[in-house]
């Protein structure tokens, strides 16, 4: 019987992997014995400038091979025209392999230039700044003016936000209804703007071979599906004393605000490290305005539980913070990759979020997802982040 059991479990196993055997082999054949097969048209080279970095007296060019075939640097121009060039480590570049290309050029502070890099088949690829800029040095200032931009954007309009929660708590479950779908519009918003914002740096910056729409998608689906496992165990733990329900979905709202705010302080840092942005007075005050809003998401799950000053300001620290960190790496180390990863990683963890404070309107509501105040607070969150987005 043991046998059979055992015989019948190899089947089992078997009928599982043979599928994958055979894609293989046809895999090993198409690229091996029938190469052939793929062998029409014209293969056409591709790289790719990622970086433009100003410092003295040179312009140093990232670049990256992201065509299917091996290609050859052979020379490089800023505005049209001609410049000796370094290209370290070397020349050649497989697919996806970078190199650096260091241009001695005596270039001026706010102008515009247009660096170009052709390869050895004569195909040339451009990229244009629109302003020079020195590039960023890691210095105890910048790491200051940083955590400063940071704290003002991030921590302080969080935590102005979390100031609601007295009004909050003292009002009817009818118009906590409405704080909570008010909540889910403000999220639903950022959400759709940290993928609006992915695919923008996606198209701007990345070779067509990322596939940069496709990959935000299969990011946040994947982090969105990440997270709403983990936010179920976490929910599933509120009844105890000490980590209530409300608690618990107020820190994954937190958390989904700060991968959010993480993004978006990967672009301040790098629009400072472009020079394509100045922090006036009135960009602060619009980026504290819009910002405001997301303490408000975290102060309205709070106000029914019991009220933890402590566990409130961690919350506002946890949403604001990443700001900070997203600062300093966009500004000294960005990449326009992991930018679009984070946005889509917070997008994901934002729309998680969103399903678990549907599902507890319902469960409070009578399963009434369709009330005036429900309805109504959605629809008012998304209008107040759009017309607080207008001010940034």
């Amino acid at each position: 019987m043991e046998l059979s059991d055992n015989y019948s479990k190899g089947k089992i196993v078997a009928s599982g992997i043979i599928p994958f055997i055979f894609i293989i082999l046809m895999m090993v054949y198409i690229f091996g014995p029938g190469a052939d097969l793929l062998d029409f048209g014209i293969v056409l080279p591709e790289i790719t400038i990622e970086k433009i970095d100003f410092v003295d007296s040179e312009i140093q060019v990232t670049v990256r091979n992201t065509g299917p075939i091996p290609v050859e640097v052979a020379m490089a121009d800023v505005n049209d025209r001609i410049q000796p060039a370094a290209v370290e480590p070397d020349r050649f570049l497989d697919r996806f392999e970078t190199t650096l290309v260091r241009i001695p050029f005596e270039w001026n502070e706010a102008e515009p230039y247009t660096v170009g890099i052709t390869i050895e088949d004569g195909t040339r690829f451009e990229k244009e700044i629109e302003a020079a800029a020195p590039a960023l040095e890691l210095s105890l200032d910048l790491v200051i003016f940083f955590a400063v931009i940071g704290t003002y954007v991030g921590i302080i309009p969080v935590m102005i936000g979390l100031l609601w929660l007295p009004f909050i708590k003292k009002i009817s479950k009818q118009k906590y209804h409405f704080f909570l779908a008010l909540t889910a519009g403000l999220l639903l918003f950022l959400a759709i703007d940290s993928i609006e914002e992915a695919i923008e740096v996606s198209d701007e910056n990345l070779a067509t071979s990322f596939n940069g729409t496709l990959l935000v998608a299969t990011v946040t689906v994947l982090s969105f599906l990440g997270l709403y496992y983990v936010g179920n165990k976490l929910v599933s733990k509120a009844n105890s004393s000490k980590f209530t329900k409300p608690v618990a979905i107020a820190l994954m709202i937190s958390i989904g605000i700060g991968l959010h705010n993480f993004g978006e302080g990967l672009a301040i840092g790098a629009a400072v490290g472009m020079g394509s942005i100045a922090f006036s007075t009135f960009l602060i005050v619009g980026f504290a305005l819009h910002n405001t809003t997301e303490g408000l998401a975290i102060a309205a799950p709070m106000s029914r539980g019991k009220l933890m000053l402590g566990k409130l300001a961690a919350m506002g620290i946890i949403a604001g913070s990443p700001a900070i960190f997203g600062a300093w790496i966009g500004g000294f180390v960005y990449s326009p990759f992991t930018s679009v990863i984070f946005l889509a990683i917070g997008a994901g963890a934002i729309f998680q979020v969103i399903v678990v404070i549907m599902k507890w309107i319902q469960e409070e509501n009578d399963k009434n997802l369709s009330s005036l105040a429900v309805v109504s607070g959605f629809a008012i969150g998304m209008l107040v982040m759009y017309l607080t987005s207008i001010l940034v």
